[in-house]
């Protein structure tokens, strides 16, 4: 079990850095071309949401890695799982597939449960 959380959260850890690099370095026009998305937000939440996906990549991995408080790791997990659930809120309602986002936050659940010891 501790493999696969460990693989989950370093695919789940480049993932989610990426992403909210992505969004940080580029302004709302250019991230409008592939994500239709951020129509719906200003360019403050965006960078918001894109610094809170990167600071959750950092927190999945390093906390666990270090062994300096490992309880941030499931915790990093569980607020990558609740802005996954956000984001397929807003997939709905944009009546978007919101397909990516839920196995996204299915794997950041399944990473805080596993490390918080449900499982």
């Amino acid at each position: 079990m501790n493999t696969a959380l460990w693989v989950l959260q370093g695919l789940l850890g480049f993932a989610f850095f990426a992403a909210g690099a992505m969004k940080l370095m580029q302004p709302k026009d250019k991230l409008r071309e592939k994500m239709p998305w951020v129509e719906d937000f200003s360019e403050g939440q965006i960078k918001l949401i894109a610094l809170a996906e990167a600071l959750g990549a950092i927190g999945l991995v390093v906390p666990w890695a270090t062994g300096i408080l490992p309880v941030l790791t499931p915790v990093a997990a569980a607020g990558l799982t609740l802005i996954m659930a956000g984001a397929v809120r807003t997939h709905l309602a944009r009546k978007e597939p919101p397909v990516p986002a839920a196995v996204l936050a299915a794997l950041a659940l399944f990473v805080a449960l596993g490390r918080f010891g449900i499982f």
